[in-house]
């Protein structure tokens, strides 16, 4: 088991926080990641010490600036190791970039053209680009469309004024990097498309980003996949279209054949502090036998960029390791992560937000239900939840009895959350008058479910407790909390994209009544 974060940096944005991307603009970092299939999508970060980050806000925050209807989660048997893939589709690997006063993130949806489709050739990709004047009003544009097949694309403003977009070009897992010229306004390509590297051997290079330093061009990538394999390399070129040379050194960082806690470190992003010093962020993984409880996270290091050289990352550690060999600590006291009210809310894929009331003080949620289920991805699903932040925790939130009518199959309750295929729940079933308590993977055949009978009078208490290696449901009535059998992380763990969502939730067939739930809290 690993470390338990007290003052420690790392991660950085802990929970279901992959494919980070960061600028400095004044004196704040601002920082991007992956969002998939849930609503708001690409959550903006901000800090002023790179230690302690603030969500700020969702550079996709309106319904009709995209669909994520099409971003469910096909599973993809891995020969090699045996395991199963649970791939997500939605919004991939953003890059955030600064440029004459306005922020650009540049981003993939990817969209499932079938349920169930077999594999990354079936797959849509929509490479769009929004923007904003003022990072801190949360308002971003519409997303302008660019022409481009694959994913992962990246901004690069060269010294004469040219953008070019950079990205990883289907199909994989030998995809290759591309390179074009475009207005950044119109999203109209000024340039012929062209191959400018296909990595070092490793499967799907992607997670391009170019640089320019010393008269030469580097392009960064990752290599390997995002899980054991992961890694990064560079090259570099006198000219941006190339040929580049392959760095010597690489992988400039992985975590593979280490006995690291932080494993599947790669796509990662370069950056400069305001004293010129180098960075890193990269997505990781925290694994214990096998868990990945949080899925991949944002992770900080140290970077080393001498003048003619190569760049240098230092390994991922839970405290990042300065050039002086002292460790970059947070200040005791101040809170690694904190929310702006409301931004952290999340919703799968395209809510209907109708059925959704808060109150004024935020501190009740009414749901509407409706008989979107969460195995399936083709309906909505009267759901709302938070990123579990927290390694070690627990959720909580008082449900009061809706006082449905017979027939109803209403079920009401809180869940734990990661996709179609994957989740826990516990609710009422208020046609039986029970508690249930369901336990779901489809990638490894697992589905039980435990009911207790139960007479709800006029409210209940439902807790979910979680740490590295175990979940333990409950809820509360007159004489106390009541447990049900506790689980395993790693039934829930495995190769996947995403992370934990908690949150709560109502399905039946009786719209015209609504669930209240009071104090949700989310650690």
């Amino acid at each position: 088991m690993g470390p338990t974060p007290g003052n420690c940096v790392n991660p950085i944005i802990s929970g279901f926080a992959p494919d980070p991307s960061v600028i400095l603009v004044d004196d704040t970092f601002f920082l991007v990641t992956s969002s998939f299939h849930v609503f708001p999508g690409l959550p903006i970060y901000a800090s002023k010490d790179l230690t302690s980050w603030k969500h700020i806000g969702n550079a996709i925050h309106r319904k009709s600036q995209l669909s994520l209807k099409a971003s469910g989660t096909d599973i993809w048997p891995l020969a090699e190791s045996g395991e199963v893939m649970l791939a997500t589709g939605g919004l991939y690997a953003p890059t955030i970039r600064h440029y004459n006063g306005t922020i650009y993130i540049v981003c993939t949806n990817v969209v499932r053209v079938s349920a169930g489709a077999q594999g990354p050739n079936e797959d849509r990709t929509e490479n769009f680009i929004v923007s904003t004047k003022d990072i801190w009003s949360g308002e971003w544009s519409d997303p302008i469309y660019f022409e481009f097949n694959g994913i992962d694309p990246s901004i690069f403003l060269d010294d004469d004024g040219l953008v070019y977009i950079q990205g990883s070009r289907a199909p994989g897992p030998k995809t290759e990097i591309h390179l074009f010229e475009v207005d950044l306004s119109t999203g109209k390509k000024l340039s012929e498309q062209k191959k400018i590297w296909g990595g070092t051997g490793g499967i799907y290079p992607e997670g391009p980003h170019l640089y320019k330093k010393d008269g030469y061009y580097y392009l960064v990538i990752s290599e390997g996949g995002t899980h054991e394999g992961h890694m990064i390399t560079c090259a570099r070129s006198k000219n941006i279209w190339g040929p580049y040379e392959a760095y010597e050194g690489n992988p400039i960082l992985t975590a593979k054949g280490t006995n690291e806690y932080i494993q599947y470190t790669g796509h990662g992003d370069l950056f400069q502090d305001r004293d010129g010093k180098w960075w890193a962020v990269c997505l990781g993984v925290r694994l214990d036998e096998g868990r990945t409880v949080m899925g991949r996270e944002s992770f900080l290091t140290g970077a080393e960029w001498l003048d003619g050289g190569w760049p240098n990352i230092s390994r991922v550690r839970i405290n990042p390791a300065l050039l002086n060999g002292a460790e970059l600590t947070r200040q005791e006291g101040i809170a690694p992560l904190a929310s702006a009210p409301s931004v952290d809310y999340l919703y799968i894929r395209d809510p209907k937000l109708e059925n959704y009331n808060f109150s004024d003080d935020g501190k009740t949620i009414r749901l509407i239900p409706d008989e979107g289920s969460f195995n399936q991805s083709e309906q909505p699903i009267t759901f709302i939840g938070k990123r579990q932040r927290a390694l070690i925790g627990q959720a909580t939130v008082t449900m009061e009895n809706p006082l449905s009518r017979s027939g109803s199959a209403l079920q009401a309750g809180m869940a734990y959350y990661k996709d179609e295929h994957r989740f826990l729940k516990i609710y009422s079933n208020f046609d039986n008058q029970e508690i249930v308590f369901e336990t779901i993977n489809k990638a490894k055949d697992i589905s039980r479910t435990t009911r207790h009978a139960f007479e709800l009078g006029t409210k209940v208490r439902l807790r979910v407790e979680y740490s590295e290696r175990s979940y333990c449901f409950s809820y509360q009535n007159k004489d106390g909390w009541i447990a049900f059998e506790s689980l395993d992380t790693l039934e829930l763990s495995g190769p996947d994209f995403v992370g934990p969502i908690i949150g709560v939730f109502a399905i039946g067939k009786e719209i015209n009544s609504e669930v209240v739930f009071r104090d949700l809290v989310i650690e």
